[in-house]
């Protein structure tokens, strides 16, 4: 009998697509499950032969590129205020209209891992309330329970486009169909897969200068007349348009919305006239390192970070010691995940030249670009500033950097 073959427990699986059911499911069952690679000193590496020096390398390589999501107080503060705004929409019992959330801040500041985490968490209570099945299942519906759907806006989105996504995650047919129909049918798949909170992420991707422009409001408000909690997540919100027509209550902070004028070719002009529209909008911003208090929580994150570095030096004090907390914020003005692409690319270069350390002088040697954070468009204003750099010259190799070479089961069994 042939054995299976069973590779290394780092290499990833399956592509995960959290835009379908079956994705999202799958996501919120192994979003924790990677087993980071071992710390080792210099000393106990050493002790490994050539295969194994090798795969430990691919494996700290996989760490590295894995880097957790480190909480911030301002992302805790954003997933308190949507745990909050869902849990009281789902736990309601009344039939008026939820009220919405929209969660706003520029690119590569963890807005959509916030959002999906806090969902993820909520979505495991609600599934155990009910004993992971559908209270309110009806005859002849499919036995598919979704307390949580997560969709993107495609680029240049529109909102037909956008309603068909949604379906998309619940694998819904709707071939031929018009605005309206979609519309319907959306409603009716949200009410029969019992779900209690929608995510539209990147929602600016939405352009409002075409002469449908109202159809894009309209969509907004027919959803929030829906039994669901809408989040909904972008960049640049409140400057997008999406609230042209609403307030800001200077009080609570919510968006409110007036009841909705004809303006012609809507076709939902006088959709939800009965009742104010009301967003909470949340930003989630980067650090600042300006006050003492502001600094303190900069350290904070980069020890978190520290602690996951698979480096053979001792990480203790790599990030946090002497002026590096300063020269980091500097190179990444604060934003977490340029902050984890410059670690991530430093680790693969320390590992690299053998030198096992996170230096300035290092992390000099490049920049990072926008290409490092393809799923962002640019167009939409997802693309993170990045404090411009000038990398320092590369220092010559003496020779072809072996470290991640495989010299076959001969050499290893020559090895041992």
């Amino acid at each position: 009998m042939i054995p299976l073959y069973v590779g290394p427990s780092f290499l990833p699986g399956p592509p995960v697509d959290r835009t379908t059911w079956e994705g999202w499911k799958r996501w919120c069952a192994t979003r924790t499950a990677f087993v980071p690679a071992p710390v080792l000193t210099a000393q106990e590496f050493s002790l490994k032969d050539k295969r194994q020096k090798r795969l430990h390398n691919l494996h700290r390589l996989a760490t590295h590129s894995s880097l957790p999501i480190e909480a911030t107080p301002m992302s805790e503060r954003v997933a308190h205020a949507v745990m909050a705004r869902v849990e009281d929409g789902a736990f309601s019992h009344k039939a008026s209209t939820r009220g919405g959330i929209m969660v706003n801040g520029d690119g590569a500041q963890g807005k959509t891992e916030t959002v999906c985490e806090a969902l993820a968490i909520f979505e495991e209570t609600w599934l155990s309330l009910h004993n992971y099945v559908n209270p309110e299942a009806m005859p002849g519906t499919r036995d598919l329970v979704a307390p949580v759907a997560y969709v993107r806006c495609p680029v240049k989105a529109t909102p037909i486009s956008t309603c068909q996504r949604i379906l998309d995650f619940y694998g819904e047919d709707y071939k031929g169909m018009r605005l309206e129909d979609l519309v319907r049918t959306v409603k009716t798949a949200i009410v029969e897969h019992a779900t209690k909170a929608l995510v539209i992420d990147d929602i600016t991707r939405l352009k409002l200068h075409r002469e449908a422009d109202q159809d894009v409001l309209d969509l907004i408000r027919e959803m929030m007349s829906m039994p669901v909690t809408l989040v909904i997540v972008g960049v640049g919100i409140p400057t997008s348009g999406l609230l042209r027509e609403g307030r800001r209550d200077p009080k609570s902070g919510d968006w409110i919305y007036q009841p909705i004028k004809d303006r012609g070719r809507s076709p939902n002009g006088h959709a939800a006239s009965q009742h104010e529209r009301r967003f909470q909008l949340v930003d989630l911003g980067p650090f600042h390192y300006d006050t003492t208090k502001e600094m303190a929580a900069w350290m904070v994150h980069l020890r978190g970070l520290e602690g996951h570095l698979r480096l053979l030096n001792d990480t203790d004090g790599m990030l946090t010691g002497g002026d590096m907390p300063e020269y980091l914020f500097n190179r990444t003005g604060g934003v977490v995940g340029v902050l984890e692409k410059l670690i991530q690319h430093g680790c693969r270069r320390a590992i690299e030249d053998g030198s096992e350390r996170l230096t300035k002088d290092l992390l000099n040697q490049f920049t990072v670009t926008p290409g490092d954070m393809p799923d962002l468009d640019a167009e939409s204003g997802e693309q993170p500033i990045i404090p411009p750099h000038k990398a320092t010259p590369k220092r010559k190799p003496r020779g072809r950097n072996t470290v991640f070479d495989d010299g076959g089961p001969a050499a290893a069994d020559k090895a041992g």
